[in-house]
């Protein structure tokens, strides 16, 4: 039996069932504890952490610099420009976000994203 999402080999013991897949461990929890760029709790959380000072990885970084200079941009745009990936994308945004840094926005059917203000 493998993971239908990275290919691994489970055993029948060490497989998780989600969607009508079967997963390992790692693709079950990267599904199920993925971050939500919408939550209020982790918005709160975010903005009392980090202050008037935020902390950031150098890919948060980049991707900041990167709206700030030229955006809004659509994720593939930013996925493409900093080549990353847009899981990579996704969880770093979702921190953004939570920071109140960064937002995304619809211009007309195109999901876009920019600086929070």
């Amino acid at each position: 039996m493998k993971c239908e999402k990275c290919g691994t080999a489970l055993s029948s013991d060490d497989s998780y069932n989600h969607a009508g897949q079967t997963l390992c461990e790692d693709c079950y929890l990267d599904i199920k504890a993925a971050p939500k760029a919408c939550d209020p709790w982790a918005v709160f959380t975010a903005k009392k952490e980090a202050g008037s000072n935020p902390s950031l990885t150098p890919v948060q970084e980049k991707i900041m610099a990167l709206i700030k200079e030229k955006g809004p941009l659509t994720a593939e745009q930013i996925c493409g420009t900093l080549n990353i990936s847009e899981a990579e994308f996704r969880v770093n945004f979702t921190t953004l976000r939570h920071m109140e840094l960064a937002r995304a926005s619809k211009q007309g059917d195109t999901i876009c994203y920019t600086t929070f203000r």
